[in-house]
């Protein structure tokens, strides 16, 4: 399951997989479960960053988002979060952090690399798409993934099926992954945690995929 007992939860993948969707759904998800929750964002040059998007969701849910601080600006510069080490050393909130799609992203993260393995309470999840152009096979996918894990120097403790058209997504469309996502968590040796679907087809897909988590879009960006 996409929902776990470890205190920090962290999702990689390559760019428009999806995460930040992802990563904004757990997040609330904890929170209405009682959770002290952190989002940390370290997509660090701003183009890519989308977590602050629900900056007004997470305030009313009281979760805490840690971020760069030229985030939804015209600044275009690589900008570590200030606060960026209150990931490791506030241990009273379960942490979901956003890691970027570049190898700067992956990097940041490798900086809080030995204080997470140190307290070895993490879940560390790929995230794939099918449907985006650099990932489309297992074997492509599998070669990101040792990408990431070589930048973040932390290993990759299981897969979440995030694939889909956007807008176009059917049921149909999310079938049509099943098999692409378990030959890959087969090959990389890791559990497919789960397969997200936006809530509005959940109900066609329920009991037809197994660990299904359904998302609620984020300001009805593609997830």
């Amino acid at each position: 399951m996409l929902t776990n007992n470890k205190r920090i939860t962290i999702l990689c993948g390559h760019y428009g997989t999806g995460k930040t969707n992802v990563a904004v759904n757990l997040a609330l998800s904890m929170a209405r479960a009682g959770e002290k929750v952190t989002v940390a964002d370290l997509d660090i040059v701003n183009p890519y960053f989308r977590t602050l998007d629900s900056a007004a969701a997470f305030n009313e849910a009281g979760i805490r988002l840690i971020c760069s601080r030229f985030a939804n600006t015209n600044v275009d510069l690589p900008s570590l979060p200030p606060d960026l080490y209150a990931i490791t050393d506030d241990k009273s909130h379960r942490v979901v952090i956003d890691v970027g799609g570049d190898d700067s992203g992956a990097m940041v993260l490798g900086r809080l690399a030995p204080a997470i393995l140190e307290e070895d309470s993490y879940e560390m999840y790929l995230v794939v798409n099918r449907y985006r152009p650099l990932t489309p096979d297992v074997p492509s996918t599998v070669e990101v993934m040792g990408e990431i894990e070589a930048a973040s120097r932390l290993k990759f403790t299981g897969i979440v099926n995030n694939s889909n058209l956007g807008a176009a997504t059917s049921a149909g469309v999310v079938l049509r992954t099943v098999d692409y996502a378990n030959e890959l968590a087969q090959a990389a040796g890791l559990p497919l945690v789960a397969t997200t679907v936006e809530e509005n087809i959940y109900p066609d897909l329920e009991g037809k995929i197994s660990d299904l988590f359904p998302l609620t879009l984020q300001n009805n960006k593609p997830f």
